[in-house]
């Protein structure tokens, strides 16, 4: 159970959404830089997914996490999911936003 009174707990919180900031900001990143390369907006995104992943794991389990046992099972089964709903939000997206760097924004966001 967290307590929040204990120190150490407080600041991984605080880790923890460092991190996903961090990562928000990299996947982002990654697909305007594929983008600018003329890489297909829906290629660009699954490879952004793949490097982003790997790039969350160890900004996870080794500042937001450290010194935690992690599944490396679960981890990659929640970011199979993860890539289907931002796969679906992109589609979305892209059908209301005729930009792709506006509608690749967007799933960043929400599912990192």
């Amino acid at each position: 159970m967290f307590d929040w009174r204990r120190k150490e707990e407080g600041l991984q919180v605080i880790r923890y959404y460092l991190a996903g900031v961090l990562n928000m900001g990299f996947a982002y990143v990654l697909f305007v830089l594929f983008l600018a390369f003329g890489m297909q907006v829906y290629v660009a995104q699954a490879v952004g997914h793949m490097i982003g992943m790997a790039f969350n794991y160890y900004t996870y389990s080794r500042f937001a996490f450290s010194g935690q046992k992690s599944s490396k099972k679960s981890y990659i089964l929640s970011y199979v999911a993860n890539y289907f709903l931002g796969l679906g939000a992109l589609w979305g997206f892209l059908k209301v936003f005729p930009s792709p760097y506006i509608a690749g924004m967007l799933p960043s966001w929400r599912f990192r």
